[in-house]
């Protein structure tokens, strides 16, 4: 029988995760978050230490996105943006289908060299400045951000955090990585742009502006997009050391912003007070929300289904990772990424197996708003533009979207044995 403790537990946290994606009375998402892990830690449902020790457990996704954040500011008051939307409009010389393609394309690169919350912080805001000056539907466009940020995702290890989490540290090096993720991801990438072209092709084929002026960047943006490709750089070299991602991205987005600052004569105290912040309280109280989840005994029914998923090794890898794809829809897929690599780390399965757990936690998203913290991000990202995507509208693109290229990336990878 369910204990009073472990109902009052999980409704706590379903209220904050659904306050995040409401945001009820126009509150900031992390408010929502931090509320309900204040609210378990109050009613000792989850003691102190343990709170204090899942926040720690994020130390390296905060310094992540910090960086990544301060990248983002920096571009965006130093022209970059605006030069990259000049630009596309050109290429796209008045074509909607060439437009929409040549975001997706910058998506999957974007993700793939430095991850799908960068394509949520740094390339979001761009597209947005895209469809302004084409005159396009932003609506399909920065829809293809938020899927690719997530159908790109295991291109390379680090291409999203939840691939550092799920495998504990212990990352599969660039060759087997790519030999057994490379077809995957690519039919997931060329399957979600399929089936979005489609669903959106009226907003697509609309014509667009084919001239727009374009000022050439100034020293102080030219300096933030070499800082954005020199992390992208770094990012791949430290991850083949396998050091962890957070320290150095902070050091290099704080880098970049105080030399552009610097470089410009300029006080760095306006871009960072610009940064939205926020999200660094939402992550931690997303991380003490799956703490105290934990402690409802979660974690060793999963432990026990891999256990399960072991004995069936490719019928157990494709349930595990549709599983815990539609799980990441429920709690986020950063949480159920963690809860995945906790168990592990404790039931030891097979490779094939794991591989299904990470094809999941990183497709699974693209079905609802709630999937990922990068869609979290990217409707942060929208919505400080002045757009909104309902989770009903989200969710009948994703319907769609999600279950094709799950299926395809999870029989592709089962094929390779």
């Amino acid at each position: 029988m369910t204990s009073p403790a472990t109902v009052a537990t999980w409704a706590i946290s379903g209220i904050a995760t659904a306050g995040v994606i409401g945001r009820p009375w126009r509150w900031p998402e992390w408010i929502w978050a931090v509320a309900g892990a204040a609210l378990l830690v109050a009613l000792g449902l989850l003691p102190w230490t343990s709170a204090e020790t899942a926040i720690l457990k994020g130390l390296d996704v905060y310094l992540f996105l910090t960086g990544m954040m301060l990248l983002s500011e920096t571009a965006r008051i130093h022209g970059v943006f605006d030069w990259v939307a000049a630009s596309a409009v050109q290429h796209a010389r008045g074509s909607g289908d060439r437009l929409f393609a040549l975001v997706y394309v910058t998506g999957v690169v974007v993700t793939t060299f430095l991850s799908n919350d960068a394509t949520a912080v740094v390339l979001t805001p761009a597209v947005f400045a895209v469809a302004r000056k084409a005159g396009a539907h932003p609506l399909p466009l920065l829809l293809a951000c938020a899927l690719v940020a997530n159908a790109a995702s295991f291109m390379l290890p680090i291409s999203n955090p939840a691939n550092l989490v799920l495998y504990g540290g212990h990352m599969p090096s660039l060759g087997p990585w790519l030999a057994s993720f490379a077809l995957p991801s690519i039919a997931a990438i060329t399957l979600t742009y399929g089936a979005l072209r489609a669903i959106e092709r009226y907003e697509i084929a609309s014509a667009t502006a084919s001239c727009v002026s374009r000022q050439p960047l100034a020293s102080g943006g030219i300096l933030a997009l070499a800082g954005i490709v020199l992390t992208a750089l770094l990012l791949l070299w430290v991850s083949a050391l396998d050091i962890p991602l957070g320290l150095p991205t902070a050091l290099a987005g704080a880098t970049v912003a105080l030399g552009v600052s610097a470089l410009r004569r300029q006080s760095p105290l306006p871009l960072i007070r610009d940064v939205s912040w926020g999200v660094l309280p939402l992550v931690a109280g997303l991380f003490v929300l799956v703490g105290a989840l934990d402690r409802t005994g979660m974690i060793g029914m999963v432990t026990s289904g891999l256990h399960h998923a072991a004995s069936h090794s490719e019928a157990g890898a494709a349930i595990a990772g549709t599983s815990l794809a539609f799980a990441s829809n429920l709690i986020n897929n950063l949480p159920a990424g963690l809860i995945a690599g906790t168990a592990v780390g404790q039931a030891h399965p097979p490779r094939l197996v794991i591989d299904g757990l990470l094809i999941g936690v990183d497709l699974g998203p693209n079905l609802s708003v709630t999937g990922s913290l990068a869609t979290i991000l990217w409707l942060q990202a929208i919505r400080r533009e002045g757009e909104d995507v309902s989770f009903w509208r989200f969710l009948k693109v994703g319907l769609v979207v999600m279950p094709i290229s799950l299926a395809a990336a999870l029989a592709i990878r089962l094929a390779l044995g």
